[in-house]
């Protein structure tokens, strides 16, 4: 284990040295052709690609935001109309206790007017019965009255409570939904930018190149699908697509700048190195 770190240490300084050659002496000619260069511009293209795919995600998860404040608009106006009803049933069932005093009240007067035509002292009584029965049955529904004002004005004053509270969460609501909408456009128009330096991008990949990263972004893996090589510790590196050890083999092959597929998940593996810090390098050199 000791003697492969040490290889790939002493690898890696090779390569390292032989990439800022070879890139210094490509500045001076002027060429841009060979496999790292054209990596560099997959590489390019890859960010634009997964930039758009944030985009489209976006472009999905926003209407699925949208259809859960209208789920709360709907809460919130099923609430309104439930106390609404509750004050509507206590003014109806207050409507009709006037209604049935008002009829109970003529009815008294009639039981009065045939006061003065009966001549038995037995149905003369029963008209005085019935009148104290009717104005008893009055009583209890002025005192059902009273009650229900009671109710009546609590349940409005909870009523325009609640109307003032949703009120101010459908602006809230309102306004997100305004702001969603202003992502939403904002997510459209900068996928349609992005797709359109994608494609310019994607013209300067060697055309086998790109076949394969498209082949391997057809696959469905989930994030990158050129990701590069780990070598943080002292143990093999691993891809850092699938955190799986790299052969030893693939290695080499991937320091000295050629393309290599991880021998688990498939993806392209890159040294880090040569398109990062030896970037900076090259720059350092050419100044």
């Amino acid at each position: 284990s000791l003697g492969c770190g040490l290889f790939l240490f002493q690898w890696r300084n090779v390569f390292a040295h032989l990439s800022v050659q070879r890139r210094f002496e490509k500045s001076e000619s002027h060429g841009c052709t060979g496999e790292g260069n054209s990596l560099e511009h997959l590489l390019r293209l890859q960010k634009l690609d997964l930039e758009i795919e944030e985009c489209k995600r976006r472009e999905k998860e926003i209407p699925r935001q949208k259809e859960k404040h209208d789920l709360q608009r709907k809460r919130m106006a099923e609430e309104l109309e439930e106390r609404q009803a509750i004050c509507q049933r206590l003014e109806v069932e207050q409507r009709k206790c006037y209604g049935e005093i008002e009829q109970q009240q003529g009815q008294i007067a009639k039981y009065q007017q045939q006061l003065n035509t009966v001549k038995k002292n037995e149905e003369y009584q029963a008209l005085l019965n019935e009148i104290e029965t009717t104005k008893r049955q009055i009583g209890q529904k002025e005192e059902r009255i009273l009650t229900l004002m009671e109710e009546l004005e609590e349940a409005q004053e909870r009523l325009k409570a609640d109307e003032e509270r949703i009120d101010a969460a459908v602006k809230r609501i309102d306004a997100q939904c305004e702001a969603l909408d202003e992502e939403l456009n904002a997510a459209v128009e900068k996928r349609k930018q992005l797709e359109a330096e994608a494609e310019k991008a994607a013209e300067a990949v060697e055309p086998d190149l790109l076949r394969k990263y498209r082949r391997i972004r057809a696959a469905n893996i989930s994030g990158p699908a050129v990701v590069p090589l780990d070598d943080s510790n002292d143990k093999d590196p691993v891809c850092t697509g699938c955190y799986m050890h790299v052969r030893p083999q693939l290695v080499n092959e991937i320091l000295a700048q050629e393309v290599r597929s991880c021998n688990h998940c498939g993806r392209l593996l890159y040294y880090r190195d040569h398109y990062e810090e030896d970037n900076a390098n090259t720059a350092e050199i050419l100044r």
